[in-house]
């Protein structure tokens, strides 16, 4: 790993531990002396840090060079061996959060044939090209019920995280999208109207929600992935 990957991994944790609520800038500000708009420029990609910076703030954090390295799902035979790909199957948390997939977060995996992984096109912000793209989660039926017959309870989501774009994935249907809504993740169509995101229900039976739009944040920081994949229990 060299210094602008290490640079990036920490910077993608620092906002991830931010948005789960235990970090706050002014916290972190503290911790390690930097002025608030410093560390700003540095969650938003507008400056670089010092490798000495770089050190002050994993030594506040707790953090080791090696808690930023990738992580890998276990090994587990792929059903048809060459051709497949494994998606590590998590939390609603991990999908939201987590720019890497640790083993010990991973609770099953999801076998992918490569040919459907490279007919999916991408289109992510900066900030998450170096994130794990693919990541599977379980949908409970308090949280399917907006979306049905769409999504079912139980429902096996594949979330593509290299695609946070609000463009429309094709043209003659709406994308459907996971994205965060507080700490809690949710599957909806998605418009953007005067600084809110504007969350629609498959089932017209649930009300639309919105989510304002904080401080220096975009939208696609909301976003988790495009639903790619839906798998319904029979």
């Amino acid at each position: 790993m060299n210094f602008t990957q290490m640079h990036e991994r920490l910077r993608l944790e620092m906002l991830r531990r931010i948005q789960r609520g235990s970090l706050s800038l002014s916290l972190l500000a503290r911790q390690t002396g930097f002025g608030q708009s410093h560390l700003s420029n540095f969650l938003h990609c507008r400056r670089q840090l010092s490798l000495e910076a770089m050190d002050r703030i994993l030594a506040s954090q707790h953090i080791t060079v090696s808690d930023l390295l990738p992580a890998q799902p276990p090994a587990h035979p792929s059903p048809g061996g060459e051709g497949m790909s494994q998606v590590p199957i998590v939390s609603h948390a991990m999908a939201l959060f987590e720019p890497y997939m640790r083993p010990a977060a991973v609770q099953s995996v999801f076998h992918l044939p490569d040919n459907t992984l490279k007919s999916w096109r991408t289109r992510a912000a900066a900030s998450r090209r170096h994130w794990e793209r693919l990541v599977a989660v379980r949908i409970p039926a308090l949280d399917a019920q907006p979306m049905e017959p769409l999504v079912l309870p139980d429902a096996l989501v594949v979330i593509d995280r290299h695609y946070n774009s609000l463009t429309q994935y094709r043209s003659d249907r709406p994308t459907l999208y996971a994205l965060r809504k507080g700490a809690h993740l949710t599957l909806r169509y998605v418009d953007f109207l005067s600084s809110r995101l504007v969350l629609r229900p498959h089932n017209v039976t649930f009300p639309i929600d919105l989510i304002e739009i904080e401080g220096e944040s975009t939208p696609n920081d909301y976003i988790a992935g495009r639903v790619a994949l839906i798998l319904n229990d029979s």
